[in-house]
């Protein structure tokens, strides 16, 4: 394993055996879970708007505008959590496959947001209800719900695989 010391190294950090052996790992996990579903939900309200799929009578840009900041401050959160329960176990999850698989889909959906957020932006800012979603925003949209679904569910396996 890469890096073997280094992974051990923080699973005895004072403030990790601390997080491990009390009642902080499930308090911290129970914030990542809710913040994870804040996150996941406004990405769901936006995506499916993008697809059209639903809330067709409120424009993307509205939706947009009002959820975004919103999974933005849940990831921040869903994050520090998540680092927080990683270095508990950090030896183990790095071999983990669910935990591989959740950090490549992690990557991809932070790839995807700096694609839609960068180059879709000012289209999604100007989309109103009468205007058609471009197929390239619709892509990124359903990119974003496989990406961010696969990843909440590769979450769930990380704690069942050895």
């Amino acid at each position: 394993m890469p890096f073997a010391d280094f992974w051990l190294s923080l699973e005895m950090l004072p403030f990790t055996q601390e997080i491990g052996a009390t009642a902080w790992f499930p308090f911290i996990e129970s914030i990542h879970v809710l913040s994870i579903t804040l996150m996941l939900g406004a990405i769901l309200m936006v995506d499916l708007r993008v697809l059209g799929l639903a809330a067709k009578s409120y424009p993307v840009s509205t939706m947009a505008r009002e959820l975004v900041p919103w999974s933005g401050i849940a990831f921040l959160l869903a994050t520090a959590t998540g680092v927080a329960m990683f270095m508990t176990r950090a030896a183990s999850h790095v071999d983990n496959t669910a935990f591989q698989i959740k950090m490549v889909l992690l990557l991809l959906g932070g790839i995807n947001i700096l694609v839609f957020h960068t180059q879709e932006k000012a289209l999604l800012q100007s989309l109103d209800v009468t205007f058609p979603v471009p197929l390239r925003a619709k892509v990124c949209a359903g990119i974003s719900l496989f990406v961010w679904v696969g990843a909440m569910v590769a979450g769930r396996w990380v704690g069942h695989l050895i």
